[in-house]
Parts: C-alpha cells; sequence; structure tokens
C-alpha cells in the first residue's frame, strides 16, 4: 500500500511537470496580443513593443517557461548581485520585491533624469530617499548601467542618458499611461508555481496567486456544499433504484434522474431563478459579493448555485450507482449468497454494496474536479466569482500567468482526486493488489 502511494505521487509529480510544458506551449501558441488588448487597438508598435519587454515577453520561450515553473528571483540576485526578499509590509495589501544591501537594510530605486534614487525601508516602516548614483557601473565604451529593483517589483537595466518612454499602470483607476526614464532590460520577479507565486495578472495587474486562491476558496465553498448533499443522496437513490430494478420506484427516479443531467446547466440555472427568485422571492437570483466573507455574511446566495449543481449531478451519479447496483447483484456470488439462505439485507451491505460502490466512486473523484472547475456556466449565470469562471475570463483576456496557474491547478485537482479513488478502492475491494 505504502509503495503504491509513493509511486503514484511520483507519478502524480510527473505528470503535472509535463503539463506545465503543455499549458506553457498551448499559451505561447493561442492568437491574441496581450499589449494591444491592454493599450488598446491604435497602440503603435513602439508602445506595444515597450509593453511586452516590462511584461518579459521579449525573453526566449525557455526562460519565461523557467520563470513560470522556478521564478525568476534567482536569477535577479546575480544581475543585480544582492539578495532579494519579497514581503508584506503594515497596512499593505500585496507583497513587495526589495534588495538586501550591505547594511542589511532593504533598499529599492527608480530613475530621475539620470539620478538614481534610492528608496531605504526604515525598522519603522517609513521610506528615506537619497541620491545613489554610486551605483552606476562605466564600461569601456563610456555607457553607465546599474541594474536594480525597482517600485513595480521587477530586476531593471537602467542606462544613463537614455531617455527611453515605457507604458504603466496609473494608480487612479487603472489607465495606462506614458512615463519617462525608461529601461534597457525587464525581468518581472516571481518565485514559480512551484514556490506558489506564478506572477502577476496582466488584466489586474494583481498577483495572480492571491486572486486564484480567493476564487479556489470560493469554488471550493461552493463545490464541497454541493458535494455533500449531492452524493450521499446520489448514491442512496442510486442504491434503491437498483434494488428494484423493473419496478416503479426505480422507473420514477430513473426517468427523473436522466430528465435532470440531460437538462442543460444554463437552462436549469435559469428555470430556478424565474421559479424561485423572481416569481417566489425566496432566495436572491444572483451573487453579489461586498466582501471576502459574503458567503458567510449571505448563506442564502448559495442556495439557486448548489441546486442548480444538484439537479445535474444527482441523476448522473444515481444512475451509474443503479447500474453498479444492478450488475453486481446479478454477480455469481451473489446468487450463491442466495442459495446458501443469507438474510437479503445482510447479503445486500455485507457483499454487495462494497463491490456495487467502485464505479460511482470513479465517477465522484472525477465530478470533484468538475465541481472545483467545470462550474463556468454556472457561475457566469450567477455572477459568482470562483476559479471557472475566473479561467474563463482571463482565457478571454489571454492573461497568461493568470490562465497557466489556473490550468495547473484544475490538473493538480484531478490528479489528486485520482489517488484519493485509487487509495479508496483499496477499502472497498481488499482483492485489489497493486504490483
Amino acid at each position: 500500500m505504502a509503495k503504491f502511494i509513493v509511486r503514484r505521487l511520483l507519478l502524480m509529480l510527473l505528470t503535472m511537470f509535463l503539463v506545465t510544458i503543455i499549458v506553457f506551449i498551448i499559451i505561447e501558441i493561442t492568437p491574441g496580443n496581450v499589449a494591444r488588448k491592454i493599450l488598446g487597438a491604435f497602440a503603435t508598435p513602439e508602445q506595444e513593443e515597450s509593453f511586452r519587454r516590462q511584461l518579459g515577453l521579449d525573453q526566449p520561450p525557455y526562460i519565461r517557461y523557467l520563470n513560470f515553473l522556478m521564478g525568476s528571483d534567482w536569477r535577479a540576485e546575480r544581475l543585480v548581485g544582492m539578495p532579494l526578499r519579497r514581503i508584506k509590509r503594515p497596512g499593505t495589501e500585496f507583497y513587495e520585491w526589495w534588495a538586501i544591501d550591505k547594511d542589511d537594510t532593504l533598499i529599492r530605486w527608480k530613475l530621475e533624469g539620470e539620478d538614481l534614487i534610492a528608496m531605504r525601508l526604515q525598522p519603522d516602516d517609513t521610506v528615506i530617499k537619497s541620491i545613489d548614483n554610486s551605483r552606476w557601473q562605466t564600461d569601456e565604451a563610456d555607457v553607465s548601467t546599474f541594474w536594480g529593483i525597482d517600485i513595480h517589483d521587477r530586476a531593471i537595466l537602467w542606462e544613463k542618458g537614455s531617455g527611453q518612454t515605457y507604458w504603466m499602470r496609473s494608480k487612479a483607476g487603472g489607465f495606462w499611461v506614458e512615463k519617462a526614464s525608461g529601461a534597457k532590460k525587464y525581468i518581472p520577479l516571481q518565485k514559480g508555481i512551484v514556490r506558489g507565486d506564478p506572477g502577476i495578472s496582466v488584466q489586474t495587474g494583481r498577483p495572480v496567486a492571491e486572486t486564484l486562491f480567493r476564487r479556489l476558496q470560493n469554488s471550493a465553498i461552493l463545490a464541497g456544499l454541493a458535494f455533500v448533499i449531492v452524493m450521499p443522496l446520489a448514491l442512496v437513490l442510486g442504491l434503491i433504484a437498483g434494488l428494484n430494478e423493473g419496478k416503479a420506484l426505480d422507473r420514477i427516479l430513473s426517468i427523473g434522474g436522466l430528465a435532470g443531467t440531460s437538462t442543460p446547466s444554463f437552462a436549469t440555472g435559469i428555470f430556478l431563478i424565474l421559479i424561485l427568485a423572481t416569481w417566489l422571492k425566496l432566495v436572491p437570483g444572483a451573487t453579489v459579493f461586498t466582501s471576502e466573507r459574503a458567503i458567510f455574511e449571505k448563506p442564502e446566495m448559495l442556495v439557486l448555485p448548489i441546486l442548480t449543481l444538484a439537479l445535474i449531478e444527482l441523476g448522473y451519479v444515481l444512475r451509474i450507482t443503479r447500474a453498479s447496483m444492478v450488475e453486481v447483484m446479478k454477480a455469481a456470488y451473489i446468487r450463491t449468497a442466495f442459495l446458501k439462505g443469507l438474510p437479503y439485507w445482510r447479503i445486500v451491505f455485507k457483499h454487495a454494496l462494497r463491490n456495487a460502490l467502485m464505479a460511482p466512486i470513479t465517477v465522484i473523484m472525477l465530478h470533484v474536479n468538475w465541481l472545483m472547475g467545470g462550474l463556468v456556466v454556472v457561475e457566469a449565470i450567477f455572477g459568482f466569482p470562483g476559479l471557472g469562471n475566473y479561467l474563463y475570463k482571463s482565457g478571454l483576456y489571454k492573461d497568461i500567468f493568470a490562465v497557466e496557474a489556473a490550468a495547473v491547478v484544475m490538473v493538480f485537482l484531478a490528479v489528486g482526486t485520482q489517488l484519493i479513488a485509487d487509495i479508496i478502492y483499496t477499502f472497498l475491494n481488499p482483492r485489489i493488489r497493486y504490483a
């Protein structure tokens, strides 16, 4: 058992590694211009190229893949010549990158004209600015350059007197504005998906990890509640239908389950909104998140999304369970148990139930992943800010870092749930042996 789990874990790691390569290649070959989507249709080629360099998209593909997987801070440290640290200052919402100077103070820079301005973080969380032109390094061609960390969490190569312009997102309104004193090279700092930092969203300008975690948390709550409600109910109803094969109860449950499963999720959701929200006014028709704890403050918002998922999933798992139970009850060892005169319910619970649950367990584990990421339609109908909706919108916008991170999380859920399913198999059927 232990060897099997270790072997599956290693296989899962290999699968995840191959998936990161496939996801990266798909994003690379997918049509779309990130710079034009952000800057607008009338952006000049110079503006597009400046923006691509700021995102690090001018780097070779293998470098960008390593940044996505392992991070870019280790490479930036060698260029800057100082250790780098990612911190979260008191009163701020996001993490910031700083260099560690020789005196152990945290320092960043910005360029004003031809002057390097050093910003040192003090113990009281204040920042002291000073001119730091001594850091310029002049080569044989009399060109002065400096690698440093800027205020936008990038390792930057400044060139004295270059006077290049660049585009940046303004703090007021999120508009993109033109600035002077640009740099020659940019390395956006990130720790990589392996260390939980896939980068900054080009759509929102916020760290992907923090936004993705909130969306994953929202979907986990929605999917978890639906799972807890639907799966036990579907298993029980499926077993009842299977034990009453061909009877009226079996036909009612089977037809009802088929109707719920075959109806598109958007039609089910709209129908429930019309009945329960518009006509009866029992629950809200949309999920409006005014705070991070909106789910707990107004749990009634989850009634319609969960009910929609329940109607879709209930019938599918019910019919799989029914078919499995019918097949097991016709097996030779079950007939032998009847011939021996064993009580009916003892045969069902001791001999048939565990084997009948193996097929439904497979389906349930597969649908855990679907519940987490395949909720795009349901989340869109009710305005629910979950993982599926996040992946869909990021894909439309071609938010490369967000799409890559969300896709890897989805695959991790799929592979992880299959590992859990394989482990459960060994408890349901001790005869299973893994070589």
